[in-house]
């Protein structure tokens, strides 16, 4: 872990309890006079702090300095993606956070199925836990849109992985990409998108929905 994320970090004193005090006692086994650094993944800033007092409830923290320091890729990525299975999403949202995916716009596509109902709660949780471990100073925005209309309507300037012969993602400068779900997108969709905005993979195999979002990141960011 980088760092500790904590809401109220920047303030010149904090007490630590419940999870984190667990965490930073029995997991990492710090004591007092360490140092810990933290972020609010608001303001950019890197605090550093120093551990001054522990009991069994709490780890009582003083602020040393704070820095800034963003910790980010250098192009910017949004993903539209159509809602799939909220398990698959979750499995793979770690490593979109780590190549460093700006923001994600969950779709209900013509294919999802509309009983999918995603945990926000959950997934900033995953956000955090894997923004601590990466370095990452901005946490990743998450959205929703109820249908890929609604979408182009706010970014008509998508494109769309869809199979292509001749406009392959490696040749192409994108900042916002729609990735479909499991079985595509239906036609009335893809009619939604001019032929120069449908983009594709230089290979003959199919790739599974989450496969495909996170080739889409490692080729646009890695």
């Amino acid at each position: 872990m980088l760092y500790l994320y904590n809401a109220q970090a920047g303030m010149t004193s904090l007490s630590l309890e419940g999870d984190d005090h667990r965490y930073i006692f029995k997991v990492r086994r710090h004591k007092v006079d360490d140092t810990l650094y933290l972020r609010n993944l608001e303001d950019g800033l890197l605090h550093r702090y120093l551990i001054t007092y522990i009991d069994k409830k709490s780890v009582h923290l003083i602020l040393q300095e704070s820095n800034t320091l963003e910790v980010k890729v250098k192009q910017s990525l949004h993903i539209g993606w159509c809602v799939i299975d909220p398990k698959n999403v979750e499995r793979v949202l770690p490593s979109l956070n780590e190549m460093g995916v700006e923001k994600i716009t969950f779709i209900y596509c013509k294919r999802s199925q509309k009983s999918f109902q995603l945990d926000f709660k959950r997934l900033k949780k995953i956000l955090l836990n894997s923004s601590q471990q990466s370095g990452r100073s901005q946490m990743m925005n998450l959205e929703v849109a109820e249908n890929l209309e609604q979408f182009l309507a706010t970014y008509p300037q998508s494109k769309m992985l869809n199979f292509s012969k001749n406009n392959f993602i490696g040749n192409s400068v994108i900042d916002t990409i729609v990735i479909g779900c499991e079985g595509g997108f239906h036609k009335d969709e893809v009619a939604l998108f001019d032929a120069k905005n449908l983009i594709g993979f230089d290979t003959p195999l199919v790739l599974k929905s989450e496969s495909a979002v996170c080739a889409v990141a490692a080729k646009m960011l890695l």
